[in-house]
């Protein structure tokens, strides 16, 4: 095996190995039938090839029922197995765990943008603690990409206009790559990254020391004010829109009867595009953000309406008086 072309990339990640479980048990399946169908095959040409040029076949009649059944419920016994097993670590690198640290990413020609929870920022560089559970909120700024880690067994789509999830849970320290597995444009094969894989003490001077890659973008606050959001979004009682204090994970009726959550979906596809979902109670007057705002503008908002708490309780913005100032 060639040092810098190695058969199978490294297994780095809590997810990695049971998919490599899972990978070579199908393989040795998959294996073991092909060769002993051949095999077979190889015998019967032996066994049953035509000695003499007027020899003829003999009928067989009749049937084996324990043989048939053998060839029809082994195969289905092992699928299953496949099944299932495939299944529950599907269900598990689904669901990321209740301490899992969310980051946000960003796809763009031809570049990835990292956003840690404290709110620096990296491109083409992410930097994690090691056994962290790590959470990743994705979307693109143009066309389809797909954010791979082969180190992690880690690949998700990202896609313009929707939000996508995917987590890890990094075993070792180190550097690992970062592909786009979608074709993207025609830098498709340089929009690649590391993951550098820290110890927590590592990661803790790291987040400290340094600035934060990319620029700054205002808080969910500023644009909340800046975009003058706060003159209709009012937690009293003119308000021209609904309120969103402790609005976030709720449900919440549409004028056309439909209900729906709001999520990070749901509250980004308000911004961009308010006249799709219209609350009950209220009129689609809210102008649409399309064009006016980033990604990460929109989740920079998406951060603010969803830290917002119930209207009454410590912490809760007061009131806006009528000029829509804070």
């Amino acid at each position: 095996m060639l040092p810098n072309a190695p058969v199978f990339p490294p297994v780095s990640s809590t997810l990695a190995s049971k998919v490599d479980t899972l990978f070579f048990f199908t393989l040795g399946v998959s294996v073991l039938f092909s060769v002993a169908i051949v095999a077979t095959i190889a015998a019967f040409i032996v066994r049953y090839r035509r000695r003499r040029a007027d020899e003829t076949g003999q009928e067989i009649k009749g049937n084996t029922l324990l043989l048939e059944l053998a060839w029809s419920i082994v195969p289905l016994g092992l699928v299953m197995v496949s099944f299932f097993w495939g299944a529950s670590i599907f269900f598990e690198s689904a669901r990321p765990p209740a301490d899992a640290w969310s980051f946000h990413v960003y796809g763009k020609q031809w570049m990835w943008k990292v956003e840690h929870p404290e709110g620096k920022r990296e491109i083409n560089e992410f930097h994690v603690p090691v056994n962290q559970a790590v959470k990743l909120t994705m979307t693109s700024e143009d066309v389809i990409h797909n954010f791979s880690v082969p180190a992690f067994r880690l690949k998700m789509d990202v896609l313009p206009g929707r939000y996508t999830t995917a987590w890890f849970r990094a075993t070792k320290t180190g550097t690992y790559h970062i592909f786009c597995d979608q074709y993207c444009g025609v830098d498709h094969s340089k929009m690649v990254g590391k993951i550098h894989v820290m110890e927590p003490q590592d990661y803790k001077r790291w987040l400290v020391s340094g600035a934060s890659a990319g620029g700054a973008v205002a808080s969910g606050e500023e644009l909340f004010v800046a975009k003058a959001c706060n003159t209709c979004h009012r937690p009293d009682s003119s308000a021209r829109a609904p309120v969103l204090d402790g609005l976030f994970g709720k449900k919440v009726a549409l004028v056309d009867g439909r209900t729906v959550t709001v999520d990070e979906s749901y509250v980004r596809e308000s911004i961009l595009s308010p006249a799709t979902k219209v609350v009950q109670g209220y009129q689609p007057i809210m102008p649409t953000f399309q064009g006016q705002i980033s990604e990460e503008e929109v989740v920079q908002l998406i951060k603010y309406i969803k830290d917002l708490p119930p209207a009454g309780a410590p912490g809760a913005p007061a009131a806006a008086p009528a000029g829509g100032k804070p």
